[in-house]
């Protein structure tokens, strides 16, 4: 499959149809020298670009299409605490000292955006109203309950929803229980990027679209970056191309696996059927092999999102299950227009983990936000600009590891339509 998307225009989607309007950031036309060049233009290149530029470092940004065109601006919207697994697990796996700052910094994720996001005056529609953990089969709630015992029994503010409580908190009669992180929220995620390379500007960093990294080497003790019409000279570098990882850095392409995440958009719905579908506005994520998730935005729009088809879509007919299971939890959704069905490109790990990457003298790379890159990737801005600035004695919140390709990465494409049409089978199957 090819790997990259020749058009610069944005994907088609509901959120670009209603976000604000974008901050001019012209293709770079002139050589550049710069203290940090940052290869990528989503959540995680803005927000260390935004934090080198506050505390005076010279950065800019290099965008293959145009700040939020991938993931970061065509995502589910929704501010998740934690990481993908469980903190129990995190520690036993990196330590009590790694571990444990590991597991306050993801479960803070929410909170560190929704303060940014306050501090700059970004306006992307941001809610807390917390996120809900669903489990709709016996199978499922073992795993959501455990996560939730760990994290009460570190003091986080997570509650357990029975039956009728989620019920109440959902609308739909569809789940067993669920745990409710008071933490979690929801943005527009197109606006919210916008606003974020609107704000690394305004500090004093560089944002250029239409400029992607064609080359990237050493020369004389500095990295020399070629685009099409101008060359950056920087002393350190970020790759941060996520779910778009070409072939710039040697073998960091096939570390990650690519996985297409769909959404579906109503139209805004009536008061009166919008008022029975999520009352509380919690955002929702559903225990399982295939994770579905939804929300209801600030017009009245149900947005539900899982896996389609590996390949781009431009309306809503390639997901239709996502539109046959809102009417199984709401059937008084039915009749209601859809109007909007799209995708982008998501980074998944074999460990499930964030990666973090030094390959090279002062080269650091960061991908694999594994699906919760709204907040993570957000948060994970100001630890990259930590270590870029103090190097190898600024110690991060994430561990830093070495490239590790996966076997067989070239069958990923047809790996992928396996594990999912598996998933959904064990799923409806409860196994």
């Amino acid at each position: 499959m090819n790997l990259t998307h020749q058009s610069l225009a944005l994907p088609p989607s509901l959120y670009a149809d209603t976000a604000v309007a974008p901050v001019p950031t012209p293709p770079l036309d002139v050589d550049k020298n710069v203290s940090v060049a940052i290869i990528g233009g989503g959540f995680a290149g803005l927000s260390t670009a935004l934090h080198l530029a506050e505390q005076g470092t010279d950065a800019i940004v290099l965008e293959a299409q145009q700040p939020g065109w991938g993931a970061s601006g065509n995502n589910g919207g929704q501010l998740n605490p934690g990481l993908k697994l469980d903190p129990d697990t995190i520690e036993a796996t990196f330590g009590a000292d790694l571990g444990r700052r590991m597991i306050a910094f993801g479960y803070n994720t929410p909170v560190f955006t929704l303060e940014l996001i306050r501090r700059l005056g970004i306006e992307c529609e941001a809610r807390q109203n917390g996120t809900l953990r669903a489990a709709y089969h016996p199978s499922s709630t073992a795993g959501v309950e455990t996560t939730a015992e760990q994290c009460i029994r570190r003091g986080m503010p997570v509650t357990v929803l029975g039956r009728d409580a989620v019920r109440e908190a959902t609308g739909t009669d569809r789940y067993l229980l669920a745990m409710r992180d008071a933490r979690g929220g929801d943005v527009q995620p197109l606006s919210y990027a916008r606003g974020l390379a609107r704000a690394a500007m305004a500090a004093g960093a560089a944002v250029h679209g239409e400029t992607p990294a064609t080359s990237l080497r050493r020369e004389g003790g500095r990295w020399r970056i070629e685009t099409p019409r101008a060359v950056v000279r920087a002393e350190k570098v970020l790759i941060a191309t996520n779910g778009f990882t070409d072939d710039l850095w040697p073998d960091l392409r096939r570390t990650i696996v690519p996985v297409f995440s769909s959404i579906a958009a109503t139209e805004p719905l009536p008061d009166e059927v919008a008022r029975k579908i999520m009352p509380t506005r919690s955002v929702l994520y559903e225990s399982g092999h295939i994770t579905v998730y939804y929300r209801i935005d600030a017009s009245n729009r149900l947005l539900m999102g899982g896996r389609g088809p590996m390949q781009w879509i431009k309306d809503p007919a390639p997901v239709s299950y996502l539109m046959r299971y809102a009417e199984r939890l709401w059937p008084g959704i039915r009749g209601a227009r859809w109007t909007h069905g799209w995708n982008s490109r998501l980074a998944m790990t074999p460990d499930h983990y964030p990666h973090v990457h030094e390959p090279g003298a002062g080269a650091l790379a960061y991908l694999g936000c594994n699906g919760r890159g709204v907040a993570l990737a957000t948060a994970m801005g100001q630890q990259l600009a930590k270590r870029l600035i103090g190097g190898e004695k600024a110690e991060i919140d994430m561990p830093i590891t070495g490239l590790k390709p996966i076997r067989f990465h070239a069958l990923w494409p047809v790996a992928v339509k396996s594990v999912v049409m598996t998933g959904r089978i064990r799923d409806r199957l409860g196994l």
